[in-house]
């Protein structure tokens, strides 16, 4: 079977990087359409051994769609989110937006493919970078030895546009 997928936040970093996971993994589509912002509409971005052309997230209609990548950020999450589902699409939320709602499955399917049994609103969640990396790591080991507790440090950097989101 092959997906019609729609990526949002396609022009930035994290929205190229789906693009070309999706183009180097071989996913079965049929068709994938960029989206962003409508100061985005018509920027090319990668894919594969060509481009797409990215199309305004506000004036695009899901239906028809299967999956939508979502990596906009929270806020943009938090609004078109359960808009897109309505249409029947599924969004894979990358955000924090949807990581604490119980109706809402957090899922890394290396190690809890078995919560997606649970969609109630046509939502996945997933955790952060380095708690997925984490999870993928222990499953294995708390498998064979119940793992009881887990101390954790991450260092993660912040952009010039995060400082001065935050007043630095």
């Amino acid at each position: 079977m092959a997906y019609k997928i729609a990526v949002v936040g396609a022009t930035g970093n994290v929205g190229r990087e789906m693009l070309k996971v999706l183009a180097e993994r071989q996913f079965p589509f049929s068709e994938v359409v960029a989206l962003a912002s409508t100061r985005s509409v018509g920027t090319e971005v990668s894919f594969g051994e060509g481009t797409l052309k990215v199309k305004a997230l506000d004036y695009y209609d899901f239906k028809g769609t299967d999956i939508c990548l979502m990596s906009a950020g929270g806020k943009i999450s938090k609004e078109w989110s359960p808009k897109i589902a309505a249409q029947g699409c599924l969004v894979i939320d990358n955000s924090s937006a949807w990581r604490m709602d119980r109706d809402v499955p957090l899922v890394v399917p290396e190690v809890n493919a078995d919560a997606l049994s649970g969609i109630k609103k046509g939502i996945i969640a997933n955790p952060n970078c380095s708690t997925a990396q984490l999870v993928v790591a222990l499953k294995p080991l708390h498998d064979l030895a119940t793992i009881k507790r887990v101390v954790v440090a991450t260092y993660q950097s912040v952009s010039r546009s995060e400082e001065r989101r935050v007043g630095k």
